[in-house]
């Protein structure tokens, strides 16, 4: 999974946590950034999920549908994806 940046700014603000209170203005933020990372987990889940439906039905253009928009949410997905595509495909 790719690092994006509310996971950079979570973790700032995690270290800032550790050694006094956040202020309201970060605490805003980081609720925004926590909004945004479930959201952004939401849509990886289910496109893993719906490619594995493609993947038990053998509905090959659909399968790369759908890993060609994972990958554009999370550019990692296709080097994790790659191998297994590669082979599912053939």
């Amino acid at each position: 999974m790719a690092v994006m940046p509310f996971h950079d700014r979570l973790a700032e603000l995690y270290t800032i946590q550790r050694n006094r209170d956040l202020t309201h203005a970060e605490l805003d933020e980081m609720a925004r950034c926590l909004q945004a990372n479930a959201i952004w987990v939401g849509k990886i889940s289910r496109l893993e999920n719906l490619s594995l439906i493609a993947s038990m039905t053998d509905d090959v253009e659909w399968l790369h549908e759908i890993c060609a928009r994972m990958e554009e949410l999370d550019p990692a997905a296709g080097l994790k994806m790659g191998k297994w595509r590669s082979k599912k495909v053939e």
